[in-house]
């Protein structure tokens, strides 16, 4: 399995990050467009931006002299796919569990 990149997890550990995520997952924007969404100078913003690329989570394209931020969903795919192990885990434990209340209760 391979390990997401770290850079990913620090991007994903801020709320405000987050919430630029699930702003990018509806449309693609400036610095400008996001900076307006929210209460904090644009350099803040560009701060937050750079953090999410440099995880894999955005791209950043040039335009003219702005950048456009999009998603990307590839750079996602090593997180999940740590986070699935979790998954497992737990699926395991449970049906473990329910086996076990199955066999006391029959």
């Amino acid at each position: 399995m391979p390990a997401p990149n770290q850079y990913a997890f620090r991007a994903l550990a801020d709320p405000t990050r987050r919430d630029i995520l699930k702003l990018l997952s509806q449309q693609d924007m400036t610095i400008t467009d996001v900076s307006d969404r929210f209460d904090m100078t644009r350099a803040a913003v560009k701060k937050h931006l750079t953090i999410l690329s440099d995880g894999g989570l955005i791209t950043v394209t040039p335009r003219g002299r702005e950048r456009i931020n999009r998603i990307n969903p590839s750079g996602f795919a090593p997180v999940l796919t740590w986070l699935e192990t979790f998954n497992r885990f737990w699926d395991l434990r449970l049906d473990a569990l329910k086996t076990a209340i199955e066999r006391e209760h029959s």
